[in-house]
């Protein structure tokens, strides 16, 4: 069970199968270093570890343990890419921002994969590619311009028919499916824990349970506060993503929130496993509220969608998640699901990750639509570069300013009506 979580969204088969996270004691006292990071997920840990590997003084503050949020709890697919295909990017930011946000995003899986290979992390890697199985009409015209666009930039990508499909997946449910064989997969949790690891063997100091009350400026730096410590620190960066709250309220009301859930069972029968995904690939499919499902290394399956805030309505959605499954795959009908879990993903309200300046001396990064594990590794790298110098124009990311989302605290309702049109529009076209 996930520790200091709400029981109806606890019972997680990565805190089951997890390997044991490295004791780092809580900030006590008073300490210095040249960068904090604060929080614990991907990209705190991966700007951690960048850092350290240039040399650089840097010390990490989670207020539980590593991977404890979404990088612990989400569906372990390593795709690729940002949301918006690279065409609409070019346009929003122009020809020569917009490329190298593409290529940084599309080199996102391949950094994972490199990670994971130099530092040794034990996290069932395997980068067998991510299929998108389509689910309408109007979905195969979107699926394949995202192709197309992606193909003339030689990304290893292709369009399946609906045989095609059939075959990889194991199931007729869809129509067709694209492959992006610079796609994977892990377990998420053990990944961050790897890079706690690799972080703190390059030289860097991690505390678990120093939760930040506050971040003040003191002279040419900050001062970061928890309950037992402070940290001084010549720059600041703030990796709390969907878990944003106090000590940045403000930076909380760029970016909404939003439950993702997962349901999983038992190890399955050879038989059984070799009906589903027979490959080894992970999915996640075309809708608006999307569906992704996969293995995990001793068999198990997961399927994962949409949550919701209220403890009742999560435990609806998972039902929901099982008789999808059974759809796709109906000789999973009978079969028992032994864990159900969730947790937050950071949505903005365009759709892009963000970079954004706290103050001259602190940055952020947050707001992965999702695909978290391969964009917050490659975020926190961003951070890493800005801490240790690089000049913020020089980033492959735009850094933008803050812009709080009007009448945030009505976010839960506005997010429920966004879900009920999502689905009408994904049952109806």
């Amino acid at each position: 069970m996930i520790a200091n979580e709400i029981p109806g969204i606890a019972n997680s088969v990565w805190t089951a199968t997890a390997n044991p996270t490295p004791d780092f004691p809580a900030l006590r006292g008073r300490a210095e270093t040249d960068v904090a990071v604060i929080g614990g997920g991907y990209t705190g840990l991966s700007a951690a570890l960048h850092l350290a590997e240039r040399g650089v003084s840097v010390t990490l503050l989670e207020s539980e343990t590593p991977g404890w949020g979404a990088s612990g709890r989400n569906g372990g697919q390593v795709n690729p890419g940002l949301k918006e295909d690279p065409d609409t990017v070019r346009v929003r930011f122009g020809v020569e921002m917009g490329e190298r946000m593409i290529a940084m995003s599309g080199a996102s899986g391949d950094l994972v994969a490199d990670l994971v290979r130099r530092h040794g992390i034990d996290c069932g890697f395997a980068q067998k590619g991510w299929v998108q199985p389509i689910h309408d009409d109007a979905a195969m015209k979107t699926v394949s311009e995202r192709v197309a666009q992606w193909t003339r930039r030689d990304a290893p990508m292709r369009l399946l028919s609906r045989d095609e499909a059939a075959d990889i997946l194991g199931s007729t449910a869809y129509q067709g499916a694209m492959i992006d064989e610079r796609g994977g997969k892990l377990h998420p949790l053990n990944y961050a824990i790897g890079l706690a690891r690799a972080a703190r063997d390059a030289g860097a100091v991690l505390h678990s349970h120093s939760r930040v009350s506050e971040i003040r400026r003191d002279g040419a730096g900050s001062t970061i506060v928890t309950a037992e410590g402070q940290l001084s620190a010549r720059r600041v960066l703030v990796c709390t993503n969907a878990y944003t709250g106090d000590p940045t309220p403000r930076l909380a009301r760029t970016q909404v929130p939003v439950r993702s859930i997962q349901v999983a069972t038992d190890p399955l029968g050879d038989d059984l496993r070799r009906s589903i995904l027979p490959r080894g690939h992970s999915a996640s499919d075309s809708r608006r509220l999307l569906l992704y499902f996969r293995f995990d290394d001793e068999g198990r399956f997961l399927i994962g969608g949409r949550g919701d805030y209220s403890e009742r309505g999560v435990e609806r959605q998972f039902a929901a998640l099982r008789r999808a499954a059974a759809v796709i795959y109906p000789q999973l009908a009978d079969i028992e699901w032994r864990y159900a879990w969730g947790g937050f993903v950071s949505i903005t309200t365009d759709h892009y990750p963000h970079l954004h300046r706290l103050s001259d001396n602190a940055m952020t990064a947050l707001g992965y639509m999702g695909r978290g594990v391969a964009m917050a590794t490659a975020m926190g790298r961003e951070l890493a570069d800005w801490a240790a110098g690089t000049p913020a124009e020089e980033l492959n990311f735009p850094v933008t300013p803050m812009r709080p989302i009007p009448f945030h605290f009505l976010r839960k309702p506005a997010v429920a009506a966004a879900v009920t049109w999502a689905r009408f529009r994904d049952v109806w076209g």
